[in-house]
């Protein structure tokens, strides 16, 4: 099953009478089917809403997912020449572009250096849409690196050294020494969704009204925002419903979450819509991060 997304969720065609609309098989990528006892998604809320089978389109838990919409997001990769000593963990920011970060070279092993530094930034807002001023995720590498280099002047004027490559660290506020090496930008289109208000009525619980069809993602319902905490609870609690579902057992307290009234009154009387599908076998075509733009144009 590795190396081969899912293209598509076949319905069975003897319960179009009821609203079960149960799972024939999953479609892989390569042409084979597959066939569980149990089938969990956890695929982010942007590339669920494009494999919904037909048969699901209308119904209103599932229409309700309409309202969730992933946000932009850029994580950033600098490699200093010199350690960092003002950073000894994660960090959430004051900037009001850099919302998180972690000198990577103290907090992972994989990366632990006494004599330099690696930073991990999330530059986030970074679009209108996520409620920053500039659309950051259309700008250059360059230009997105140099922002960041300002800000940890602004943040952290005795380590960054003024760097004529970088024009935002000539501000004056430089006294340190430490120098950029090198940098990598990685975009994320369609991030976590958008938190704005009003927003969590519209988080389906992680039992669905389709038998051993469970959702799970942090982006589900759960007492965290889009993170990896509420991507890990959500994937408890998906596993305590399939639990539930496989032993009898009734005592968790878990049930189908109330869709909001005003959904349920829109989806009557809807069409059915095809799945338009994941187009492409990029990273950001499937919800994910990458270097550069990607291939083609469809994300």
């Amino acid at each position: 099953l590795l190396n081969s997304p899912v293209r598509g969720i076949e319905l069975n065609d003897d319960d179009d009478d009821d609203d079960t609309h149960t799972i024939k098989h999953l479609v892989m990528d390569d042409g084979h089917v597959v066939v569980a006892d149990e089938y969990v998604s956890a695929m982010p809320v942007d590339v669920f809403k494009k494999v919904i089978p037909s048969g699901w389109s209308t119904m209103p838990f599932f229409r309700q997912i309409d309202e969730l919409e992933g946000i932009p997001v850029i994580n950033i990769h600098l490699w200093f020449d010199k350690k960092l000593n003002s950073i000894d963990g994660l960090c959430f920011s004051r900037s009001p572009l850099l919302s998180v970060y972690a000198d990577m070279s103290t907090t992972c092993a994989e990366y632990y250096d006494d004599d330099a530094s690696m930073l991990e930034l999330v530059f986030a807002p970074c679009s209108p849409v996520a409620g920053g001023k500039v659309n950051w995720i259309a700008k250059s590498d360059e230009e997105i690196v140099d922002a960041t280099m300002g800000e940890l002047t602004r943040l952290f004027p005795t380590e960054i050294a003024s760097d004529d490559a970088w024009p935002s660290t000539r501000s004056g506020d430089a006294q340190g020494q430490a120098r950029l090496r090198k940098h990598a930008v990685v975009r994320v289109p369609r991030s976590v969704y958008a938190a704005v208000p009003g927003r969590n009525r519209y988080r389906p619980s992680q039992k669905t009204p389709i038998p051993h069809f469970t959702l799970a993602g942090d982006w589900a319902a759960q007492k965290f925002l889009g993170s990896m905490e509420g991507a890990v609870l959500s994937g408890k609690l998906a596993a305590e419903v399939i639990a539930d579902s496989t032993d009898g057992s009734t005592d968790s307290g878990q049930s189908i979450k109330p869709v909001e009234d005003h959904v349920i009154s829109a989806s009557e009387g809807l069409a059915p819509r095809e799945p338009i599908g994941v187009r492409g076998n990029y990273p950001i075509a499937f919800g994910g991060g990458q270097q550069g733009s990607g291939e083609g144009t469809h994300v």
